[in-house]
């Protein structure tokens, strides 16, 4: 994947979280499967003249269509039933019941709560994704559908910042979603010790891609008027390979232990 992930927030793109309830409900509702012209017309009128479109983009009814295709083809892929399995066991991921919009928001909250602590809002967070394609993490800017692979995994499709739905991927919620991670401060170096899971810009002559990386030595050093100074040793998870980096190129993983 020859793509770089955008840390600056961009302009949004997709369906807010109310639209895409507001889908949900409609594709249980709606008989034609693709609906028509004049009926997805009329959804994107209404999306684009209301409240929470305020500064974004209007929306196009060929989107409102082809989310209602992408509907039909997930809701194609259900798992057959105990019965049906004798006759077809090809183990394809059953989507989830769409009876409740909030459903994989719920799955997301899990990611982001902690014990004896209120559960945030997500339209608060920021997500990021691991791509399988590049085992990078990108910006999330959409979660675009989601679907049951087990009754304990679940799978989310993603929309990547910066990226059209052609880039779109199946990810699993539990490995490769997580709260967005954050870059370090130049003041902050001292929280980063030997051992700790960071998230790391490598830097290529064509292009610039965030891995997960472990730090392996570090060289303190004063600082001076242009931040820290301090040098770290890190290994790619991705590949294995080793560099060292200054603090700029370095993000804390959320959800881990602050030193």
């Amino acid at each position: 994947m020859d793509r770089l992930r955008p840390r600056q927030r961009p302009l949004f793109t997709g369906f807010t979280r109310a639209e895409i309830e507001k889908l949900e409900k409609l594709s249980l509702e709606s008989r034609e499967v693709p609906p028509s012209k004049e009926f997805c017309q009329k959804i994107a009128r209404s999306f684009s003249s209301s409240s929470g479109r305020a500064g974004k983009p209007i929306v196009k009814w060929t989107e409102v269509q082809n989310w209602f295709v992408a509907r039909q083809q997930e809701s194609a892929l259900k798992v057959p039933s105990v019965t049906d399995r004798s006759k077809d066991d090809s183990g394809i991921p059953q989507t989830c019941p769409v009876n409740d919009g909030d459903q994989y928001y719920q799955i997301l909250k899990g990611l982001v709560s902690k014990v004896g602590e209120k559960v945030p809002d997500l339209s608060e967070l920021e997500f990021e994704a691991k791509s399988s394609k590049d085992e990078a993490w990108y910006d999330v800017d959409t979660f675009v559908s989601h679907r049951c692979i087990s009754p304990s995994e679940a799978e989310v499709l993603v929309r990547f910042t910066g990226f059209g739905a052609e880039e779109d991927e199946w990810v699993n919620v539990k490995r490769a979603v997580r709260e967005r991670s954050i870059p370090f401060d130049h003041f902050e170096c001292h929280k980063v010790v030997v051992g700790d899971l960071v998230l790391c810009l490598q830097e290529r002559r064509d292009q610039s891609i965030y891995y997960d990386a472990h730090i392996l030595e570090i060289e303190r050093k004063i600082h001076d008027i242009r931040g820290c100074r301090c040098q770290f040793l890190i290994r790619y998870e991705h590949d294995g390979s080793k560099e060292r980096v200054r603090l700029r190129r370095l993000c804390r993983i959320l959800g881990q232990q602050i030193r």
